[in-house]
């Protein structure tokens, strides 16, 4: 019994496959907790965490079935046409979807490394326009920011990841210059 089943190809893709989902599942598991952890401290909306969330599944099942296919011995000359025709059908259609696919990447990158929070009070580094103040949400698509005349500013998150963003630590509305020159008339 024991020589069958140390001879049994079948039986030890079996028992590799099942060791490689549940390490799948216990790897997702503490990668969607950690994600759902920063979320709450980045005090994202839950629209952009479910989006965050929706993503990493999608991307970590993608990585799974790759690791699968290439641990079961499933050959990738079996599987490349198929995947080849999927990927060129995927590149026009996103092609023709540019815009709105840097969109939600960048909104992906946003989630992990933009250095500012909802409540902080940026500026843009716009020269046809005034962009700042207060900002207010970060979606799929835009940054949301509460200019100081009340008015709000819908900023493409793509291009957010391009400007220069200051953030202002002077929530008054005076610039810092002008109060130190009060200062040093008194």
């Amino acid at each position: 019994m024991i020589d069958y089943i140390q001879n049994s190809y079948l039986l030890q893709q079996v028992v590799i496959g099942i060791l490689l989902l549940v390490s799948f599942r216990i790897a997702r598991k503490v990668a969607l907790k950690w994600l759902e952890r920063l979320a709450d401290n980045k005090r994202v909306s839950l629209q952009r965490k479910q989006f965050v969330i929706k993503s990493f599944n999608v991307a970590s099942l993608g990585l799974f079935g790759a690791i699968f296919t290439i641990f079961l011995g499933i050959g990738f000359g079996d599987i490349s046409l198929f995947l080849s025709s999927v990927f060129a059908v995927l590149g026009v259609a996103l092609f023709a979807q540019w815009s709105i696919l840097s969109n939600l990447t960048a909104s992906i990158l946003i989630f992990f490394v933009f250095p500012y929070r909802i409540g902080d009070m940026i500026k843009v580094a716009e020269k046809d326009a005034d962009v700042s103040g207060e900002l207010i949400d970060i979606t799929m698509f835009h940054v949301l920011i509460r200019h100081e005349d009340g008015n709000i500013i819908t900023y493409p998150n793509n291009l957010i990841l391009q400007k220069g963003v200051t953030k202002i630590l002077n929530h008054s509305g005076h610039s810092i210059e002008a109060k130190d020159k009060d200062s040093l008339n008194n």
